[in-house]
């Protein structure tokens, strides 16, 4: 298997690892999604996503392609973890945030609501683990997601 092959397999993997610690956070131990918590779930699956069509699409332009919608909902994610730290996250509400229309616009929060329904507030869901808030374990896979869809972005082929 190609190194191209392993960042975007292990990206795709790593994405939904992610969404399913949500899960696990959420149904398990009841830590209660905010609007930005959930639309950072959507950004993981859309990463997962563009790693995948990489994988699938076998051709250097194929791979560009899906490293470049891997690259840019990484960024959107590192984007609002950092809204959702510095700026939602001292709101108690997060009616009408970018977060709850995206989510709201394309019916996910109806369709799914044991993933993309919004149950807290961004202040109420602002919940740390091991003294690290949340969102700053979403932010540093972000990162390293994106390092990764770099890497393929250098050398497709």
């Amino acid at each position: 298997m190609k190194r191209t092959d392993l960042l975007m397999a292990g990206g795709a993997v790593a994405s939904l690892a992610a969404v399913g610690s949500a899960l696990v956070s959420q149904h398990v131990f009841g830590i209660l999604p905010c609007a930005w918590c959930v639309f950072q779930r959507l950004l993981f699956l859309l990463v997962a996503a563009g790693c995948l069509i990489a994988l699938a699409w076998r051709s250097p332009l194929g791979r560009r392609v899906g490293a470049a919608l891997a690259l840019l909902f990484a960024a959107s994610g590192a984007a609002a973890a950092l809204w959702q730290h510095f700026v939602a996250a001292s709101s108690t509400s997060c009616d009408l945030s970018l977060a709850e229309r995206v989510i709201g616009a394309l019916g996910l929060d109806a369709r799914w609501p044991n993933v993309f329904m919004a149950m807290a507030s961004c202040a109420d869901a602002a919940v740390k683990i091991l003294g690290v808030p949340f969102e700053f374990y979403s932010l540093a896979l972000y990162a390293v997601l994106g390092l990764a869809a770099l890497q393929v972005l250098r050398r497709p082929g």
